[in-house]
């Protein structure tokens, strides 16, 4: 039974994306979780004599501007969690004080690092040992990046913390890493549950840097009083959540079900399943799966694909030039295009840096000798297509890891606003999408803390209490053989990658 107090719960969700952040409410009523917007934030990097970093005292700034924008006569907080994107981190010395803002992870300075990482230790035994697929990105490679140069801060730095975790420790003071984004490292190992020591040893990363690993759910304790006045005296629990936002995603996916795979589409697409223990075979080291930390000790076997960050970065480079669509205008030009005219691989690495995507994506195209696309809506149909072409190949691979077929793909994320993404994801795919919740990260921090108050008594609870409270829209499948043929054109410019 979900509880039944009188007296409506409150709580709020930090839900920092990697283009944008938002303080959300979240109110429980015993029946129905209500979330509204109070804050909408830009999340813009900045470049600094060569390296791109976070604007973390920006963030901080306008995440204590979103709390102090909940009004008192709606009643008092309860408890506060945030969650963010992963992999990146920031350095703290022996006084608690930051070193430096967090780096970029689309920074140019883990660039051939993960190359050289492979070299002194075999893939095949860090995949054993994390579990985690095999992203230039990834915290290790950074760390590996910071040592190779001899960067200062790695020898002047007390403590690592993951982005959400220092948003935590601004606010109670408390130092810990929440096990979610842990397991996104590549330095966590899951079958024992703790640090890869043996792994940091022989990547020379310091020990002391790691803290204590916490669940989902832990209470790190109220808020500073520093913090508090600031606030104007406000004071409420903070909960570590499910600190890597696809992790709070996956714990709003409104499923009874499971044989459903997920999709968290935004910058970044995420698409998996939960399973109990780490898939660690030869076959998902291959295929560069990855097993990430989920709620209540579960593990999200995924993949990771580049997302809507191309289309997103079309979009500036247009704007730059002085032409500018709206999200809907930019898909409506996608019908005057010709359909399967040409694919990329979405993932390929060329894709991952800023600047300059519609002349990559066009040479993608000639290099591998396909029709260029010469109009706006070419290119844009060319990127969509090619990106839910990438979803049925992860889904079918999926399948194959884990010998069973996924009934229903749940897709959620602020992609899910794209109707005709949705709807061509369920035709590429084959099978019905259910799309929502689009807040799917905040829901799922929200739903966790109410597990830690005890108003939620599990997953499964809050996720029914998801289905009741937010909508969602069906899309089926149509046009499967135009889009069957299509994708075998499709793997044959994977393969010719």
């Amino acid at each position: 039974m979900v509880g039944t107090t009188r007296t409506a719960w409150k709580g709020l969700a930090v839900d920092l994306g990697a283009s944008s952040g938002r303080v959300l409410t979240g109110e429980f009523d015993g029946e129905r979780l209500n979330v509204g917007e109070v804050h909408r934030f830009e999340n813009k990097p900045v470049s600094l004599l060569g390296t791109l970093y976070w604007d973390l005292l920006h963030l901080y700034q306008q995440v204590l501007l979103g709390i102090g924008r909940v009004r008192k006569e709606d009643g008092p907080i309860v408890s506060l969690g945030v969650d963010s994107w992963a992999v990146d981190y920031g350095l703290l010395d022996r006084s608690g004080h930051l070193l430096s803002n967090p780096v970029h992870y689309r920074d140019r300075r883990t660039e051939g690092i993960m190359e050289k990482v492979g070299r002194q230790i075999p893939r095949e035994e860090i995949f054993r040992q994390t579990g985690i697929q095999f992203l230039p990105f990834n915290t290790l490679c950074q760390l590996s990046a910071m040592r190779e140069t001899g960067h200062p801060h790695l020898e002047q730095a007390h403590t690592l913390l993951m982005i959400p975790d220092l948003f935590h420790y601004f606010l109670t003071g408390e130092k810990v890493t929440e096990f979610t984004n842990a397991t996104t490292t590549q330095l966590y190992d899951p079958t024992r549950g703790t640090w890869s020591r043996p792994l940091l040893d022989r990547m020379d990363i310091p020990r002391h840097l790691f803290t204590g690993i916490v669940p989902p759910g832990t209470e790190l304790g109220r808020l500073l009083p520093l913090v508090s006045e600031e606030l104007g005296g406000m004071d409420f629990s903070v909960v570590s959540v499910a600190t890597h936002d696809t992790g709070s995603a996956v714990a709003a996916v409104p499923s009874s079900s499971d044989s459903y795979a997920y999709l968290s589409c935004g910058t970044w697409s995420l698409l998996g399943t939960e399973v109990n223990q780490p898939v660690l075979s030869e076959r998902a080291l291959s295929l560069n799966f990855t097993n990430e930390g989920g709620v209540e000790g579960s593990f999200r076997l995924l993949k990771n694909i580049m997302g809507l960050w191309l289309l997103q970065e079309i979009k500036r480079e247009w704007e730059r030039e002085g032409v500018f669509y709206t999200w809907d205008e930019l898909m409506d030009e996608t019908g005057e295009a010709e359909p399967f005219t040409a694919f990329i691989d979405p993932d390929d690495p060329q894709f991952l840096a800023p600047g300059g995507m519609s002349g990559r994506i066009r040479e993608s195209c000639r290099r591998s000798g396909q029709p260029i696309p010469d109009s706006n809506g070419a290119l844009i149909r060319t990127v969509t297509e090619s990106l839910v072409m990438k979803y049925r190949w992860v889904l079918n691979h999926l399948e194959e890891l884990v010998g069973k077929k996924m009934d229903v793909l749940h897709m959620v994320g602020g992609g899910i606003q794209n109707e005709r993404l949705c709807q061509w994801t369920a035709d590429a795919c084959g099978r019905p999408v259910i799309a929502g919740p689009i807040e799917s990260s905040g829901a799922g921090n929200l739903i966790v803390q109410l597990m830690a108050a005890k108003e939620v008594a599990s997953l499964s609870e809050g996720r029914e209490l998801v289905a009741r409270s937010f909508p969602r829209r069906t899309y089926e499948p149509s046009s499967t053989t135009a889009w069957n043929e299509a994708y075998d054109r499709f793997q044959k410019v994977l393969q010719s990658g």
